[in-house]
């Protein structure tokens, strides 16, 4: 497995609004957009910069939910997308409904970058940095609409960027003390300790377990009935005490053959990229608050291709600190 690669800054673009993005996150998930559309973002804002001229080099992303509206009907214990009508067709008959997942979000982007020209002439940031908003606002953000703000010279709506210099304890430093500009929100962060604990559970009551059932276990809340030692009526419990907000999440895409030549399969998006079939992939995540991520390295996420195993794969170095009580009150 790849670490995370190496990044001498931070960007942020913080408190983005986006209507209407992709809450269809893979076929068996829905809610927040997959962290491979974040990848994708930052590769074609990456492009779009060098086109510009800007010397940036963006090595890894992190996304921070401020706020979220899934756009769902209300009411009920089974929840149905909302849908729109298209266009009646030529005919003037009534065209289909397209099965489709929205979500309007506001969020905070943090990207890791590498750039000698802010080494060397760190009074060009600023212009950088207001280039790189420019770029972004003409883009889509996992499919939806990039909304200016209401108030665009307020300081919250900024972008910003960290220097992640010296020692691994500076740097750190600097890191803890940024973080509290990206509160009150929660980042995503990989937990597949969560899925491998919880295989070991299962297996231990039935040998036969799979990571899928640790999967399918991990992505409901399980209720089970505790008898009461003395009326007898006991009360009902379930497994998310202690816990975190955990939530399954697709984290690339497994191959299903072998990688075709480029021009061979008919209608694909090019003719000159190798194409291959895949499938998506799925782990478990944590949603957490930005105050407990210790590194920025534990809050972004990168790309881990390997094509000779098929796995292409969304990666993040999160682990979570031996004492929970200390993590959940570091401050500092």
């Amino acid at each position: 497995m790849s670490a995370c690669p190496r990044f001498s800054h931070l960007l942020v673009l913080p408190h983005l609004h986006v209507q209407n993005a992709n809450a269809v996150s893979s076929p068996l998930t829905h809610g927040f957009p997959s962290m491979t559309a974040f990848l994708g973002l930052m590769w074609a804002l990456e492009r779009k910069t060098r086109a510009a001229g800007l010397d940036l080099a963006f090595k890894a992303v992190g996304v921070v939910s401020h706020d979220h509206q899934e756009q769902v009907t209300e009411g009920g214990f089974v929840r149905a997308f909302r849908l729109t009508r298209n266009p009646v067709g030529k005919d003037g008959g009534t065209a289909a409904i397209v099965e489709e997942g929205r979500i309007h979000l506001e969020l905070s982007l943090v990207l890791g970058i590498d750039s000698e020209r802010w080494s060397r002439e760190p009074e060009a940031r600023e212009a950088d940095l207001a280039t790189v908003a420019e770029l972004l606002a003409g883009m889509r953000v996992a499919g939806g609409t990039l909304l200016p703000p209401a108030q665009p010279g307020r300081f919250r709506y900024r972008p910003w960027s960290l220097d992640l210099t010296g020692t691994e304890s500076d740097r750190q430093a600097e890191f803890r003390k940024a973080r509290m500009r990206l509160l009150p929100g929660f980042a995503l962060v990989s937990r597949e300790d969560r899925l491998d604990a919880r295989l070991a559970e299962l297996q231990a009551e039935n040998p036969v377990s799979t990571r899928l059932d640790a999967w399918l276990s991990l992505s409901r809340i399980n209720w089970r009935h505790q008898p009461g030692e003395k009326d007898g009526k006991g009360e009902w419990l379930n497994d998310r005490k202690g816990q975190g907000w955990i939530v399954p999440i697709p984290v690339g895409y497994g191959a299903l053959g072998e990688l075709h030549p480029a021009g061979s399969v008919a209608n694909t998006r090019d003719a000159t990229t190798p194409f291959r079939f895949v499938e998506s992939l799925h782990s478990v995540g944590e949603w957490i608050s930005p105050h407990r991520l210790q590194s920025p390295q534990q809050l972004l996420w990168y790309a881990d291709s390997q094509p000779d195993t098929g796995l292409y794969r969304c990666r993040n170095d999160y682990r979570p600190a031996a004492d929970a009580l200390e993590q959940l009150y570091d401050f500092d």
